[in-house]
């Protein structure tokens, strides 16, 4: 963004100064800096759509470059979607709309009227007749050619990378686009949102650790839930057939490259379906999605900020469908045929860390996660995995040692779990008080006694929704498609 030369080389407490300066100069004229309502036209992208010689047109929007030519000036007034061109003739204007023409700076929200013309160099412009400061900006916008760089401004100041990057914008442009298409998708195939309880007396649904509050009218406590599927599934108890919820939720664990406390998650559930019908469905939409963003020949491309492509990920249908249990086999031939210590020394020639795995099936899906969950990069639905990883998923009928679900890895990391639901209510109970164990008073008794009334077998999804928008935008962070992620506060006296 440009800047006049008297101010460009300046520290920020003296730009501020001088800002401020002209923020008095305005209110010395009579003009309040900081105006009410004013009618447009529409946005910078209607103007430009309606955009006609001598048509009349009124615009709003933050001041992105400034152009002093002595009587005249030429500013453009940009905003999310664009930018327009506008122009100061200062032999037309009268002495006090130029007054407060020289008090402006770049950042400065404006809005003005005028006639539409277009320059000798063919630039669309506005030839403005009226002008009203709505905003005066007291802070120096960051360097549009440099834009925010610095993660940690980028993601605590949000406003400014959206402000000075498009590509940010683009990434969160898209992101809205992507869950108002989930939601078009869904409804045409007869889904129905509903809305369930953030806070929950048990929070249940997935294993993770919870947020707690307290509610004092209630004098009890609560949890923000980690997942919103037992709600859903009374819901399936109720007789819906088909039902799906767009929710946020919240899981008290760490903070990494792929997770954050708070986060967007899809359910869906869909009663006399099971996991296989779930992963068409699955493949459809993400496939719909890339093609809706406009990913050509089905091929998803990151790019490094050179905009060098990095990795290709090839969405070509059908997607890859394996077991876990030979998905496993291929990394490590032999694992299933080892005992614990065995597969323990396995473990440590192969140079993974499993002090954390105390248990064989944990080992086993340590191994998996490593060398099997990182290294796949195209679409693969990884099905039939241990019954002790998913309990709230129906056994196999062929090995009952496994459950019928899918988890759909693209990119190195799982994108969508989906089951067919257990609804047999005895075997769910002794299912979750094993995973419990002595902590009984996690087991959300009332789900159990909905699942007495009758639940429609059914399929059941989730999709991450941001390590989607990651995987269709090229993103390598979550904080690069979360608008406001969590961080640390800063540092006492900065």
């Amino acid at each position: 963004m440009e800047s006049s030369p008297q101010t460009q080389h300046s520290p920020l407490g003296e730009l501020v100064a001088i800002r401020r300066q002209k923020l008095k100069a305005l209110r010395d004229l009579g003009v309040d800096p900081y105006g009410g309502a004013f009618d447009t036209t529409g946005t910078v992208a209607d103007v430009r759509e309606v955009f006609a010689e001598g048509k009349f047109v009124s615009l709003a929007g933050r001041i992105t470059a400034y152009r002093d030519m002595g009587k005249s000036r030429f500013l453009d007034l940009s905003d999310i979607g664009g930018r327009m061109q506008v122009y100061l003739n200062g032999k037309e204007l009268d002495e006090a709309t130029l007054a407060v023409a020289a008090q402006l700076d770049i950042g400065d929200f404006l809005g003005v009227e005028g006639e539409c013309f277009t320059t000798r160099t063919g630039e669309p412009s506005i030839k403005v007749s009226r002008l009203a400061v709505l905003s005066k900006s007291l802070r120096p916008l960051p360097d549009k050619w440099h834009g925010v760089q610095d993660s940690e401004t980028r993601y605590r100041q949000r406003y400014l990378d959206l402000i000075a990057n498009a590509p940010s914008r683009e990434t969160f442009r898209q992101r809205s686009l992507v869950v108002r298409e989930i939601r078009r998708f869904l409804d045409e195939r007869g889904f129905l949102e509903v809305e369930t309880p953030m806070m929950q007396a048990i929070p249940g649904g997935a294993a993770a650790e919870p947020f707690k509050t307290h509610h004092n009218a209630l004098g009890m406590d609560f949890y923000l839930r980690i997942a919103p599927e037992l709600y859903l599934k009374r819901l399936l108890v109720a007789g819906f057939p088909k039902v799906f919820e767009l929710n946020r939720s919240f899981r008290n664990e760490g903070i990494s490259r792929r997770h954050n406390p708070e986060f967007t998650m899809l359910e869906a559930y869909w009663a006399y379906a099971d996991f296989r019908l779930m992963s068409v469905m699955v493949e459809e939409l993400i496939c719909h999605l890339a093609a809706m963003l406009g990913c050509e020949d089905h091929q998803v491309h990151h790019r490094d900020m050179e905009g060098n492509v990095t990795r290709t990920i090839n969405l070509s249908r059908p997607w890859k469908r394996a077991s876990y249990r030979e998905l496993i086999e291929e990394a490590v031939p032999g694992w299933f045929a080892l005992d614990a210590e065995g597969k323990r020394s396995r473990c440590a020639e192969l140079k993974l860390d499993i002090s954390h795995c105390p248990e064989e099936f944990e080992m086993t899906q340590h191994v998996f996660e490593k060398l099997v969950e990182e290294k796949t990069i195209d679409p693969c639905f990884v099905t039939h995995v241990p019954k002790e990883l998913v309990p709230l998923a129906r056994l196999n009928d062929a090995d009952p040692s496994t459950v019928d679900v899918y988890e759909l890895i693209i990119n190195g990391q799982e994108i969508s779990p989906g089951y067919s639901e257990l609804n047999d209510p005895d075997l769910q109970r002794e299912r979750l008080e094993h995973q419990a164990g002595e902590e009984q008073q996690k087991i959300d008794t009332e789900f159990l006694e909905a699942l007495e009334y009758g639940m429609p077998p059914a399929g059941g999804i989730g999709i991450g929704i941001d390590r989607l928008v990651m995987l269709l935008t090229g993103a390598e962070s979550i904080r690069d498609v979360i608008l406001f992620p969590h961080l640390k506060n800063r540092p006492t006296g900065e």
